[in-house]
């Protein structure tokens, strides 16, 4: 039987031991990024990570697998910690009331959006699926352009006067 790789892989729900018992979105990005096999992966931004993840579970099969595009985007989404509490805030705005959280601390909020992003995918139609989707998309694109990189500094004078 043929090894199982990232572009033989079939998305399943849950966590698994290894390639071959299957992946979620999760675990193929770790693939993916050349890290351990894992539903977390270290590249992956942990907002994108839980949103997916939970969304992976709840999801029907059909919709699973349009989430294989989703693991490779995820790659190299981990940023700064205002990216990621950006990210954070949006995924809240996006499922409202669904998200109920007594707990100001980011895990706490973290964990709420995961609740909120399963909720979200059970039984979800067609218009609410591209809508996740979209979701996704400006969480990949958060990542704000690199900082202008500082002007090189003129030369010395005594150089100068010896051109």
């Amino acid at each position: 039987m043929p090894a199982t790789s990232h572009q033989t892989i079939r998305l399943d729900q849950g966590s698994h031991a290894s390639p071959n018992d299957g992946a979620c979105v999760m675990e193929l990005a770790s693939m993916l990024a050349g890290e351990r096999f894992s539903d977390h992966p270290r590249s992956v931004c942990p907002v994108v990570a839980i949103v997916l993840r939970a969304y992976n579970d709840a999801v029907d099969d059909d919709r699973r697998q349009a989430l294989y595009s989703y693991a490779t985007a995820a790659v190299g989404t981990r940023a700064r910690r205002s990216v990621t509490r950006g990210r954070l805030r949006r995924c809240e705005a996006f499922f409202g009331d669904r998200v109920t959280t007594y707990n100001p601390f980011f895990h706490g909020r973290l964990r709420a959006v995961g609740l909120a992003a399963s909720a979200y995918g059970r039984g979800v139609d067609d218009i609410r699926h591209r809508a996740f989707l979209r979701l996704v998309d400006e969480l990949v694109a958060m990542e704000p352009m690199p900082l202008p990189q500082p002007a090189r500094a003129p030369e010395s004078a005594a150089a100068l006067r010896q051109a």
